[in-house]
């Protein structure tokens, strides 16, 4: 079982980088005591496998007794967990500007004596886990999206497009609009097969249909600037730190243009290396 624990200082993040490592498939436990961390890790291991990739964070309230984290790590190895510990920390000057947006305290800021003061006190008190950690992570300036693709560069061993889950979906306008969806792309000005008497009643999923609809230069010439236009957009989605995207791509059914756009777009997408899947809402829904 991969076991990460994610501890550091207050403020400096600790609770978005598990939100991460949940997108990435880890089971995520916040506040976790340090006493019941190997029972945890047991519960975990009778599951044969449900539980593969766990992270469990703790903070400084947790660590009063360095020696017993470190005794409990030791007790989850000698189970075979192959642990890792993050620890996350940011400058002193951008923790306490954080605390004062967030309005909260400081855990080591008894009777509010100073904010800075409690920061220090808990570098201080943490040293000894910061020496001993496998990652050291701060977040002073980082953007969602730099946390993200440097958590995912670090976790899986390269960098990933996996940072962004695409869904493409196609749609008919006479259905309606898809109230879900980031981007939107109307392809009724294509040529449409259901004119054509042999393709009427197949669908976009079928090779005459896409070879119909790609046939004519104006669908061509709109898949490659589609094409170009979500490999400009996808990297700075990204960087902004959004993890999911739904690509709406209409026709007048939803049978036979938008669906062809869209199962070759997702191919496009999927050779790029993104976790991309493909929905066809109204391709069941009749004939035009």
């Amino acid at each position: 079982m991969e076991l990460i624990i994610i501890s550091g200082l207050s403020g400096a993040g600790k609770s978005r980088v598990a939100a991460v490592l949940e997108d990435m498939d880890f089971y995520c436990v916040d506040n976790m005591p340090v006493s019941m961390m190997p029972r945890f890790a047991e519960l975990c291991l009778d599951t044969r496998g449900k539980y593969e990739r766990v992270a469990l964070v703790t903070d400084v309230r947790a660590l009063e007794d360095i020696s017993e984290f470190f005794a409990a790590l030791d007790e989850m190895r000698e189970m075979n967990c192959e642990i890792r510990i993050l620890y996350v920390e940011a400058e002193v000057e951008t923790i306490v500007k954080r605390y004062k947006e967030t309005r909260r305290r400081h855990p080591l800021d008894v009777g509010f004596s100073g904010l800075e003061d409690a920061v220090l006190a808990e570098i201080k008190r943490l040293s000894p886990l910061r020496a001993r950690v496998d990652e050291i992570i701060d977040t002073t300036g980082l953007t969602l999206g730099k946390l993200q693709r440097m958590l995912f560069t670090r976790m899986e061993g390269q960098e990933s497009n996996k940072a962004l889950n695409v869904n493409i979906k196609s749609f008919g306008f006479k259905h309606g609009i898809p109230i879900e969806a980031d981007l939107m792309f109307d392809v009724r000005f294509m040529p449409n097969p259901h004119y054509i008497a042999e393709l009427q009643a197949k669908t976009g999923l079928e090779a005459e249909v896409k070879e119909y609809v790609f046939a004519h230069e104006q669908s061509a010439e709109f898949f490659q600037k589609l094409c170009n236009m979500m490999d400009f957009l996808l990297p700075h989605y990204i960087e902004e730190g959004k993890r999911y995207l739904v690509v709406c791509i209409g026709c007048t059914g939803g049978r036979h243009r938008s669906v062809a756009i869209s199962e070759t777009l997702m191919e496009h997408l999927s050779k790029n290396g993104y976790p991309v899947d493909c929905v066809h809402r109204d391709i069941e829904k009749g004939q035009l």
